[in-house]
């Protein structure tokens, strides 16, 4: 479920950030609601998600695929010129995503009471999913 919970995190940056440029600086009402709503929603998705994912892979996933995002809807739309040369780029983001995902990295358990990490003497380590 965390996972599912960052790829949709990653669409609504992809969603804030179009917004944000069709906003024109928040002079325009509709862009910059759907920006502000879309932003609030992605950032609370992403912190739940780093609550169960390693922050650096959860932010590196949600980043590299909001910017895959945007940039191929900016694309599709006419809003970006096309090149065979950011298709390769593109690609090579979501390989990344994708490897990131795939790679096993021990995770810290926190204590199932307080919800808090355990002091360093007492680290337990299980694989991630």
């Amino acid at each position: 479920m965390p996972w599912i919970v960052l790829l949709i995190s990653a669409v609504l940056e992809a969603v804030w950030a179009t917004a944000l440029g069709l906003s024109q600086g928040f002079s325009r009402p509709s862009p910059t609601i759907v920006f502000l709503i879309a932003l609030a929603l992605s950032m609370i998705g992403l912190g739940w998600a780093m609550k169960h994912i390693p922050i650096g892979t959860a932010y590196a996933v949600w980043v590299g695929l909001g910017a895959v995002l945007t940039v191929t809807w900016a694309m599709l739309t006419g809003a970006e010129v096309f090149s065979a040369g950011k298709a390769i780029f593109i690609g090579g983001i979501v390989a990344a995503v994708i490897g990131l995902k795939l790679v096993k990295s021990p995770r810290v358990i926190a204590n199932p009471v307080t919800d808090t990490p355990p002091d360093a003497s007492s680290l337990q380590r299980e694989p991630l999913e």
